[in-house]
Order: structure tokens, then C-alpha cells, then sequence
């Protein structure tokens, strides 16, 4: 039976059958949380699939995003895009640390090196920028500008999982890179997230500050936090990497469907990928050209709506356009061009492994009205 609503995305998840045994086994040890067993064998298992070399599992992403950046010690300011989801900045917030908004380049939508350098202060301490849909932001270029003023680079990598640049994991990256496996995310554990960092020192210091600051039994060494990845949690991580290259090759199938279909539309526009880039493909962005095509991004998104198919303008209101945020000097209008204009234009069309190709050509059908020859009745 055909599904009546074509959601954005949906979680892949294993056979229920296959996750029962980690259940019994959770059951049997009485250990629910506080680095049990499964918690130890993803933490490593994740380090030899993405190829980094310490990770300390969180809760979720955005707890993670808040304790990378007391591991760090960062304060004052912080130079990050206003064209990512909302916690990216919240984190910064929870922090008590001063967002300074940059543009965005216009082809991957990722923070804009050239106008990082001119956005510094003697007030920064730190740049934080995100790998927007899994495409990898210009590392070399942030770490030379961060290099040369004495910065620390937090990646916000939620939406990056195994994606590399000529072989090297975009998560080795920065002093941090911060993951996510909500369940939005290609790979998931119902909730979850991750800080990816480079010495022992420092998995260290993050493992302590997750768990409440404790170093010990009776020694408290940081006002912590309590952010631990339950057992459940990882054992559903322990087999979402099972599948996970699997699912992968899935969403690249939809991505290259959708471009090849969609090529030629007049006033649609979609990403390529990057030459040398191992994508996950974790979203599919189009972006809408108002004039050209005859309607607006929120028309076409109406108009989706309508038929059951649920895209979502990813990312839109801007960071810097909700009430929170727009107080900022950095935030006010006229100042991210490039990001106004894209937030106005994008919508995410739907990317899951378990999308059917006909569902893809009714939704490429409504986007492309010259097509008659797919039959999309079926609701």
C-alpha cells in the first residue's frame, strides 16, 4: 500500500527482530547508561568506520554543540552563518557567547571564508561553521584565517556523516567536529549526537564534562553536564552501521534520479556534487527562481503541500531573522545578502532509502509541469 504522506525524510531502521537480542541483552546486565557496554563498542566502532580517532557519544547534537564549546574554553565572540537550523546558534547562546553572522558562499551555502577575516574582532575567539547539507565547507581556507588570529574552528557536522575529502574524513577537521544521529539523520539512534576530537586529553576532558564534571568517584573537576548516550541508544547504533553504506547508495540513487529528471527545468536549481567528495546525500535542495519559473518558493511549497508531499525550506526563517537574533548588528538586513536571497529560494525535497522511484516522479512530475507521461493518481 502506497504511503498517503511523502514526508522530507524518514528514519531507516533495522528489522525489529535483529534489535530485540541487544535488548535482552541491556535487560540481562542492568546496565542502562553511564558507559556500558554497547556505548563502549560504538564509540569505537564509529572511530574505525569514520576514521577518526577519538569520539565521545552525547545525548544528542545539540547538548554536544553546547559542551564543545566549554571544552574549548571559548568566549566573547564567535563568527558563524546564519543559514543552518536554529541550535547551531542556540548552542553559542546557552554559552553566553556573542554570534557574529557571515554570509554564505552561493554554491554550497556554506560559511563564506572571504568575509570571515573582515567579520574578526579582538573579541573572537572562535569560528563555527557547518557543513551545510553534508557538502564540506572550505577547511583549508578557515583553518589558515584561524591559524593566522589564533582562533579555535568548532565544525558543526550533523549533517556530514562519512562524508571525505579525497579520502580524509571531513570530521578531522577543526579542533571539534559535532555530530547528530537524530532521527532525521542518515544515520541515527533515535536521539543522539557525537564530539569528534583529535588527543586523549581532550576525549578526556569532554568524557567529564558530559557525566556532571566528574573526574572520579568524589572528584568533580568542571561544572558538567549530564549528556551521556544511553545503552539502547548505541545499540541501535551497533546496527544502524550495518546498513548504513547501504543506505547511503540509496539516497545517491534518489539524488542522481532527481538531477536527471529535473535537469533543464527553467528557474529550478540544484546542487552537483563536489569533484573528489564522498557525499552521504542527506538532503536534496532545490532552490526556486521566482521569476523564472513562474512561482515562488512558498507556492511550489503550498502547492506540494497539497499533494501530500512534504518538503521543508531548509533553512528558513535565517538564524539572524528570528526575534532572538536580529537584535545582533551582524543580523541586520542587507547584511547577508546572499543568505536572504537563498533562504527565500530553498526547499528541501523529500530523501529517505525507502522512497520508491514512483514517488520521486510524482514529485518531479509536480515540479516539472511539460511532464504528462507519469501516472501520479495514486495517493
Amino acid at each position: 500500500m502506497e504511503q498517503k504522506k511523502i514526508t522530507v525524510t524518514q528514519p531507516a531502521l533495522p528489522p525489529l527482530e535483529e534489535f530485540i537480542p541487544y535488548l535482552k541483552s541491556i535487560w540481562e546486565s542492568k546496565q542502562l547508561t553511564n558507559n556500558g557496554r554497547f556505548h563502549q563498542e560504538l564509540e569505537q566502532a564509529l572511530c574505525d568506520y569514520l576514521g577518526v580517532q577519538y569520539i565521545s557519544l552525547f545525548c544528542n547534537g545539540t547538548i554536544a554543540l553546547i559542551t564543545a564549546l566549554q571544552a574549548l574554553r571559548i568566549t566573547g565572540e564567535v563568527i558563524t552563518t546564519p543559514f543552518s537550523f536554529v541550535a547551531t546558534t542556540h548552542a553559542l547562546w546557552w554559552n553566553n557567547i556573542k554570534p557574529v553572522f557571515v554570509d554564505i558562499e552561493p554554491e554550497f551555502f556554506n560559511l563564506d571564508p572571504a568575509r570571515v577575516e573582515a567579520a574578526i574582532t579582538p573579541n573572537t575567539t572562535a569560528i563555527m561553521p557547518v557543513h551545510v547539507y553534508g557538502n564540506p565547507c572550505r577547511v583549508d581556507e578557515i583553518k589558515k584565517i584561524a591559524d593566522t588570529y589564533g582562533l579555535k574552528v568548532i565544525y558543526d557536522a550533523c549533517h556530514t556523516f562519512g562524508v571525505t575529502i579525497n579520502d580524509t574524513p571531513v570530521l578531522n577537521s577543526g579542533d571539534l567536529a559535532v555530530m547528530s544521529f537524530h532521527a532525521t539523520k542518515v544515520f541515527n539512534t533515535f536521539e543522539g549526537g557525537a564530539i569528534v576530537c583529535h588527543d586523549e586529553a581532550m576525549k578526556k576532558r569532554i568524557d567529564n564534562l558530559k557525566n556532571f564534571g566528574f573526574a572520579g568517584e568524589t572528584t568533580v573537576v568542571a561544572p558538567g553536564i549530564n549528556a551521556k548516550m544511553n545503552e539502547v541508544q548505541a545499540a541501535m547504533g551497533l546496527l544502524q552501521l550495518k546498513s548504513i553504506d547501504a543506505n547511503i547508495a540509496k539516497r545517491k540513487v534518489i539524488a542522481e534520479l532527481y538531477r536527471r529528471e529535473l535537469d533543464g527545468v527553467e528557474g529550478l536549481a540544484f546542487m552537483q556534487d563536489i569533484p573528489g567528495v564522498r557525499h552521504c546525500y542527506s538532503y536534496f535542495p532545490i532552490l526556486i527562481d521566482r521569476e523564472k519559473y513562474g512561482k515562488s518558493r512558498d507556492e511550489v511549497y503550498e502547492e506540494l503541500k497539497q499533494k501530500n508531499i512534504y518538503g521543508r525550506r531548509y533553512f528558513y526563517p535565517l538564524i539572524s531573522q528570528f526575534p532572538t537574533y536580529r537584535g545582533l548588528e551582524s543580523a541586520r538586513p542587507g547584511n547577508l545578502p546572499v543568505a536572504e536571497r537563498v533562504t527565500e529560494e530553498v526547499i528541501c525535497l523529500p530523501v529517505y532509502p525507502d522512497l520508491a522511484e514512483r514517488l520521486i516522479m510524482k514529485i518531479v512530475q509536480c515540479l516539472d509541469k511539460k511532464r504528462k507521461r507519469y501516472d501520479t493518481t495514486s495517493k
